[in-house]
């Protein structure tokens, strides 16, 4: 992708405004925030034009050197092999700017809400969502995030009917955006006395964590909230409080159950923190398909309803459908390290995507 030297030069100005007007001494709080923000989000993609501003100078340099013929014999050759050199890194260059240049998903920063859910199979496809969620939590640990269980309902076979996590860390929602779908398992299930293989599913959804600035909601006129007493799973103390909590959101009808928690008060608050996510992926999923017209990227359209992956277990390997990639490493994945070579090749594609939509070529 070509760059011209005048969207360089734009690029470095507006970067030097921001830095001067951070040093002005009227500037208040909210201002200097707003500004460090673009700052921050300014100083790599001037590295990177800086990178290649300086590679193009140097290109120009040596060949104004080669055409003037003052250049000795031995200077020329050297001059030819730092030219050759030049001319090989100019496009990884220009594509680091075109990278930096692209569209930024603002969601990419945030924590995210992981929901995962057993989908068709019974008793072994909830014992596969309790797999990916192990997966997500040594993915997570790799990673230095920090993953916190929201909800869970526990299956009777030891997995999870449905399972609600918030992870926050550095880049979450960039990485973990692209599990969104069905994600299939196939395997000889541990109650199969024949030996058959069975397919089982489960669904995974990525939203990104909603601030209490994203979402506006007038408990007043805006919800209708239940206490009850909690049932199901949960040890000496279930039925013993009316500790749980329904929140119908009613302008669109969303419903959160939180029960967890011993206290309604923190049990309200996680329903409110899920509910909040929820209505802020709504919002997110409008916008997107306004100002996209619904396009679908290249690694999918992040649908829930979506198969992008299928875990084989007789022939120990991994397929991503949208980028028909296929590993041989299917222990390694599910014990979180391996995921990442799964992810980076996802993000690969979908920056690939992004790219040639820009040159006009998508």
């Amino acid at each position: 992708m070509k760059i011209s030297p005048a969207t360089i030069s734009q690029i470095e100005r507006r970067y030097e405004e921001a830095e001067a007007a951070m040093a002005r001494p009227d500037l208040d709080a909210a201002e200097f925030v707003k500004l460090s923000k673009e700052y921050a989000e300014l100083e790599p993609v001037v590295k990177a034009a800086r990178a290649l501003s300086g590679c193009q100078k140097e290109i120009a340099d040596l060949e104004a050197l080669l055409s003037s013929g003052e250049a000795d014999a031995e200077m020329r050759a050297l001059a030819n092999d730092e030219l050759q050199e030049l001319r090989a890194q100019l496009p990884q260059a220009e594509r680091a700017l075109a990278l930096q240049l692209l569209p930024k998903d603002a969601a990419d920063a945030r924590p995210a809400m992981l929901e995962i859910r057993a989908g068709t199979g019974g008793d072994e496809a909830a014992l596969f969502a309790g797999d990916l969620l192990r997966m997500y939590q040594r993915y997570a640990d790799e990673q230095g995030w920090k993953m916190e269980i929201i909800s869970a309902s526990p299956s009777e076979q030891g997995g999870f009917k449905e399972v609600v996590a918030s992870v926050n860390g550095v880049g979450v929602f960039a990485k973990l955006k692209f599990e969104s779908g069905v994600h299939r398992v196939q395997r000889v299930p541990v109650t199969e006395s024949g030996g058959r293989i069975h397919t089982s599913a489960a669904t995974v959804a990525v939203l990104p964590e909603a601030e209490d600035v994203d979402v506006q909601i007038n408990e007043a006129t805006d919800l209708k909230i239940d206490i009850f007493r909690a049932s199901g799973a949960g040890g000496q103390h279930v039925n013993t409080t009316d500790s749980a909590v329904r929140i119908t959101h009613l302008p669109t009808g969303l419903v959160v159950i939180q029960q967890d928690q011993r206290s309604q008060h923190k049990n309200k608050e996680k329903a409110m923190k899920v509910l909040r996510t929820r209505l802020y992926e709504l919002e997110r999923e409008r916008t997107h398909s306004e100002q996209a017209g619904a396009r679908k990227a290249m690694v999918g359209s992040g649908d829930r309803s979506e198969r992008i992956r299928t875990y084989n277990f007789p022939q120990g390997r991994v397929t991503d459908h949208r980028i028909n990639l296929t590993l041989h490493r299917l222990p390694e994945i599910l014990e979180g390290p391996g995921l990442q070579e799964v992810i980076s090749a996802l993000m690969a594609e979908d920056e690939a995507a992004r790219l040639a939509q820009l040159d006009g070529v998508g």
